[in-house]
């Protein structure tokens, strides 16, 4: 019988794990910290028990790596709208569609509160 190392365990389908599960769930908390608050990361992350300052370093990555990834967002939003002429768009708009106007009245007797009609 061969003795394996540790991080050389297969699965059920005999793929041979090279990255241990610990690796795999950080990585995948990396990517969707985006997304969390740090309340959610600190949930994702609880049953790793990992040493308190490595967790706070983890949040403040993430929290960081969420700040760029907004500001890169922001700014790429601002740079197209930037490039928008909208007198030409709502200019164009109007040529190519034609306006529908629909009304509908309806008059109502007025009723005396006081029961006088």
């Amino acid at each position: 019988m061969e003795n394996k190392p540790p991080y050389d365990e297969s699965d059920e389908d005999g793929r041979i794990k090279l990255i241990p599960e610990i690796v795999k769930k950080l990585l995948a908390t990396g990517v969707s910290a985006a997304f969390l608050t740090e309340e959610g990361i600190r949930a994702y992350l609880q049953d790793l028990k990992l040493p308190k300052d490595i967790l706070g370093k983890l949040i403040d990555g993430a929290n960081k790596s969420k700040q760029d990834l907004m500001d890169r967002v922001g700014n790429e939003i601002v740079t197209i709208i930037k490039k928008i002429d909208f007198v030409k768009e709502a200019s164009r708009f109007v040529e190519e569609h034609k306006f529908k106007v629909s009304a509908e009245i309806e008059v109502v007797r007025k009723t005396n509160d006081k029961g006088n009609n």
